[in-house]
């Protein structure tokens, strides 16, 4: 079995980072969205991986990822010249599929579940294609897929008002080389785009064994701000398990679990975890409240940060009161005069340079 990640697309939800990196490399608990799908899949014993990916930001998710060796895989990039649907990812990465079954995982979700359990079922029933689906309150703003008794696939539904059921299709689906009998016979759908949705329905509809798993765990979607925050927040309290103080620290208070990396230096300052602090960071006179992650090479003095991601070489300054719930871009230099509001919320681009008055 081999592995397709579709990791193109522009980012519009997550603007203005995503103007000059990759949404995917965004990170949560200081590690790239994309690795945690990389990492899941090779665990599941999959390593020939194919990561799709555009003209725009293809290469920094290259130079970021490399080759697989990292996490024990092989990885193809493959380029989709333009978004044009998921099931338009597949058809251009089938020269790198050829005949083999695939997972395929969108590069921005994360899931808390294996994927061994899924693949197992999967291929043990001979299954031509496996979605997986979690219930969620208000399903009109996903997938829906209405189910038989024994699991099989009666329908797929893009966003329907009235929904047949509360199962969303997750980003994650395990495919037979059927599927692309079964994106050959379809049509781009009325926003121009080639549907995986309609490309399984397909297959649904010519017979062909079509089943689904439900997640038990959770399930994140990180293609806006408010949704990379409740990543970074839920990693932190799930994933974070050690405490580690290679750091030079004078006059400090650090509690709860605190990872900090080496080479950063922490003076004046109170960190209340969960809380990553990554390599070679300095901070001077600050409090660092719970779910913050802060990114390599950031600078904070006499700031305070609580729920929010910063990333590296971020430099941030003279800003007593709180910023909470913002994600800072690369770079940024942010910095205020006395004149200034009592709380700050922020999604700040790459490379931004911004004064308060």
């Amino acid at each position: 079995m081999k592995a397709l990640i579709l990791s193109g697309g522009k980012g519009t939800r997550l603007r203005p980072i995503t103007y000059t990196g990759a949404k995917q490399l965004v990170p949560v608990m200081n590690k790239p969205i994309l690795w945690y799908g990389i990492e899941n899949i090779v665990a599941a014993g999959i390593t020939e991986i194919g990561i799709v990916i555009s003209p725009e930001t293809g290469d920094e998710i290259k130079v970021r990822t490399g080759d697989g060796s990292r996490f024990g895989a092989r990885i193809t990039y493959i380029l989709q010249d333009t978004p044009s649907g998921l099931a338009h990812a597949v058809k251009v990465a089938r020269p790198f599929l050829q005949d083999s079954p695939f997972v395929m995982y969108l590069g921005d979700n994360l899931i808390q579940d294996s994927l061994d359990l899924f693949v197992y079922s999967f291929e043990s029933e001979c299954l031509d294609a496996s979605i997986l689906l979690k219930r969620v309150t208000d399903p009109r703003a996903f997938g829906v897929a209405k189910l038989a008794a024994d699991g099989r696939v009666l329908e797929l539904v893009e966003k329907p008002q009235v929904p047949p059921s509360d199962l969303a299709l997750v980003g994650v689906y395990l495919f037979s080389p059927a599927i692309h009998a079964a994106i050959d016979r379809i049509q781009p759908s009325p926003r121009g785009e080639l549907e995986i949705t309609d490309a399984i329905q397909r297959l649904i509809s010519d017979g062909k064994v079509v089943k689904a798993s439900e997640l038990s765990g959770w399930w994140l979607d990180t293609g806006k701000k408010d949704d990379l925050l409740e990543a970074n927040r839920i990693l932190l309290d799930t994933c974070l398990q050690t405490t580690t103080l290679k750091v030079e620290g004078r006059d400090s208070q650090i509690s709860g679990r605190v990872q900090i990396g080496s080479g950063t230096t922490i003076i004046k300052s109170v960190i209340r975890g969960p809380v990553v602090i990554g390599r070679n960071c300095h901070i001077e006179n600050c409090f660092i409240g719970p779910y913050s992650s802060i990114s390599d090479s950031v600078t904070l003095i006499e700031t305070e940060v609580d729920h929010s991601v910063i990333l590296g070489g971020a430099r941030i300054e003279g800003i007593p009161h709180r910023i909470v719930d913002s994600v800072i871009g690369q770079r940024v230099h942010l910095k205020t005069t006395p004149q200034r509001p009592k709380a700050l919320r922020f999604l700040v681009g790459d490379d931004s340079q911004i004064e308060l008055v």
